[in-house]
């Protein structure tokens, strides 16, 4: 009575459809995911000939193929393991794959089919083809776009470059470079790379490396032309002076979690982020939105200047007077006649070559954490990599 009882509750809670017919093809249950497939309620299908599921040709023919198994014996007859079609309540069709199993029961023998729903396979195949198809003219449109938008961008930071000291001049610019940005940026930016996240996610069974190669070339170039835009905004925004900090209280060892998960999606192959927190307090009352965006900068910037197969370091540290957040890398370094130029706006150091940036992360961090009452110091030699370490005065959260 157990082994009937829980070999019951396996049928009922099945993913896959059961159902089980007599030898005239006449319907004795099915699953409670069988009747999900096919629309139907129970009573509506018990006692009914199993070609009530059926689209034609299969529907007019089954009769004949069951007798015809019967009469000879011949398995195959049946579709066993073969892919079919199934007719729903409400007259729609879709694919499934069919395996049916002979069981003696008592004095009698019938048949258990056993269904697998191909319906989310076979659009996913579907979409791949279209995708497909179109991807070669997608990533040529697109990367004329992109190459467009970067030469556009490019020459709109070295007219800010030049116009530094004309306070009216630069406002001007500014103002004018923040509209086309919002309006004319963003919305492209974003469809590209939701086209992108697309084409990836139905790609992904097929395991196509050309696809693959061609989408991680447009998420990079989106990912590049992304992070020149914000800092752009987020420079106006601070020059502007409309960045105050909205200190509260948070969990930092929750914010960092997220952040870590969040960054290792963009990590290079077998790079690893490698976050620890130090103390037994974990609230601290800082802005987050600005210290979030602090550490992701630092971040990125170990993950764009370190190479493949290496590791980040991602440290916090709640003592009773400091909340300290550290950033380590062992990637090429800042030159040490660099080093003093490192906080200004537009500065790249000279070893960065084709490396893409602003050169505005690391005064926006400054700056963002100055407004938090906060410091950072750096450390690095060339070849060897290089530290970050942001500190805030604090009093630790209960």
């Amino acid at each position: 009575m157990e082994n009937a009882k829980l070999l019951q509750a396996i049928i009922e809670t099945a993913i896959d459809g059961i159902i089980t017919i007599d030898q005239r093809g006449t319907i004795e249950s099915l699953n409670p995911a069988a009747l999900k497939l096919f629309g139907y309620e129970i009573k509506d299908v018990v006692g009914r000939n199993i070609s009530m599921l059926m689209p034609e040709p299969d529907k007019s023919s089954h009769d004949g193929y069951l007798a015809h198994y019967q009469h000879t014996g011949e398995k195959h007859i049946i579709g066993k393991g073969r892919e079919v079609k199934g007719l729903r309540k409400d007259g729609t069709t879709f694919p499934f794959r069919l395996a049916v199993s002979e069981v003696q029961y008592k004095d009698r023998i019938i048949y258990t089919g056993f269904i697998h729903d191909l319906s989310k396979e076979k659009e996913a195949e579907e979409r791949l083809m279209e995708y497909a198809a179109e991807l070669e003219n997608l990533v040529e449109e697109r990367t004329k776009s992109l190459k467009k938008t970067v030469t556009a961008l490019r020459e709109a930071k070295e007219e800010v470059s030049l116009s530094l000291e004309k306070e009216k001049e630069l406002n001007q610019m500014k103002s004018r470079f923040v509209s086309m940005a919002s309006h004319e940026f963003r919305t492209p930016l974003s469809s590209v790379q939701l086209s992108s996240s697309l084409i990836e996610k139905y790609a992904q069974p097929f395991e196509n490396k050309h696809i693959e190669k061609h989408v991680q070339k447009i998420k990079n170039a989106v990912g590049n032309l992304t992070t020149i835009l914000n800092d752009f905004l987020s420079l106006e925004k601070l020059e502007a002076g409309r960045v105050e900090p909205a200190m509260e209280a948070f969990d930092l060892v929750k914010l960092s979690e997220e952040i870590t998960e969040e960054m290792q999606m963009i990590a290079k192959q077998d790079q690893h982020i490698i976050y620890q927190h130090t103390g037994l307090q974990s609230m601290v009352e800082l802005d987050q939105n600005l210290l979030k965006n602090c550490m992701i900068n630092l971040i990125n910037n170990a993950i764009k200047y370190s190479g493949e197969n290496t590791f980040i370091e991602f440290n916090t540290e709640l003592n009773e007077s400091q909340c300290i957040v550290t950033i380590r890398d062992n990637g090429i370094g800042i030159p040490e006649t660099d080093q003093k130029y490192l906080f200004q706006p537009f500065f790249r150091a000279h070893n960065t070559g084709s490396i893409p940036g602003t050169g505005l992360g690391l005064n926006i961090v400054l700056r963002y954490a100055g407004l938090m009452k906060g410091n950072v110091d750096f450390e690095s030699k060339q070849n060897q990599g290089t530290t970050f370490i942001l500190t805030f005065n604090q009093v630790p959260q209960k």
